[in-house]
């Protein structure tokens, strides 16, 4: 009997994946790495997808063809035809023969903080994008433009800027703050010029470790970095940017209810005050999330399979 129902939240640095019976409620969650495969490749990405949600059928005695359907959010979905084919052929080969339902990563994201309700989301990782929806049922995307000259907001960015910070703080464009202190003790160097090696072996050939950085970053935004807290401010005008375009490209009548998810947000007010600010200067209203990521791909999984089935 197909009752089963699995949902996934994939991203740049981890994958989750949840399964729940008709209600939604998830009854396992399995936890791996980032399955985005512009970043470790079709096959692998395919293969932790895979894995997690293995471990969820075997965490209640289940097999593929019990699934009546899986939604699976993977990051850079909808960006490369070909790439979005060739994963959805590995992912059906892997899985089959379970249905799947494959959309952005930041579909989900909306479906669980907004309950599937008109409004938009912005999910700040290691990328940023932000998805929305209107009373109509006609959605649209904003950002997640790729780190080499977009994803403004997201983590990557955040840690790109802050190295450029560092870099000013040291040879005293700016004052040293904080970060410059930081900087050099977390990464084990003494000489200024030794960062620009470091950085080009260790760190920049990985996307997540530029990610990674903005860590450093928010510990010298809460001991007091000027620089870096204004740094945060500019995120949060960057994510508020396609908050805006969206509500305008759908027509939403305002106020409009607007979510957010992801890493960055764990800076907690040094980037919610400042967003809520800004969302509130183009008509929105920043809500707390009604339901988890994983729940909002449930909730898919759940009414694409009603949808599919006519019920």
């Amino acid at each position: 009997m197909k009752k089963w129902y699995i949902g996934v939240d994939g991203g740049g640095t981890k994958t989750a994946a949840a399964i729940s019976l008709g209600d939604g409620t998830p009854c396992w969650i399995a936890k791996r790495s980032g399955c985005s495969y512009q970043a470790v490749g079709i096959e692998a990405a395919a293969l932790t997808i895979a894995e997690s949600m293995m471990e969820c059928l075997a965490s209640v005695g289940a097999q593929l063809d019990e699934c009546a359907m899986c939604c699976l959010g993977i990051p850079c979905c909808g960006e490369n035809a070909e790439q979005d084919a060739a994963m959805a052929a590995e992912l059906e080969r892997l899985l089959a023969p379970a249905p799947l339902y494959i959309v952005n990563d930041v579909e989900v994201g909306w479906a669980g903080a907004l309950d599937c309700g008109p409004g938009i989301h912005i999910v700040a990782g290691t990328g940023a994008i932000a998805f929305g929806k209107n009373a109509k049922g006609e959605t649209a995307r904003c950002g997640g433009w790729d780190e080499f000259f977009g994803d403004e907001g997201s983590a990557y960015w955040l840690g790109r800027e802050a190295m450029s910070l560092f870099t000013k703080q040291a040879d005293g464009r700016l004052p040293r703050g904080p970060l410059y202190g930081m900087v050099k003790k977390q990464l084990a160097f003494t000489k200024d010029m030794d960062f620009i090696k470091l950085i080009r072996s260790r760190i920049a050939p990985h996307r997540d470790q530029v990610a990674a950085f903005q860590r450093i970053a928010l510990e010298a935004a809460r001991a007091g970095d000027e620089a870096v807290i204004h740094l945060y401010g500019r995120a949060a005008h960057e994510l508020a940017l396609m908050a805006d375009a969206l509500k305008r490209k759908l027509c939403l009548p305002g106020p409009v209810n607007v979510s957010c998810s992801g890493g960055v947000f764990h800076a907690d007010d040094l980037i919610l005050k400042p967003l809520a600010e800004e969302l509130a200067d183009c008509g929105c209203i920043l809500q707390a999330p009604v339901r988890s990521t994983l729940e909002g791909a449930l909730a898919l999984a759940i009414q694409h399979h009603k949808q599919k089935e006519g019920i």
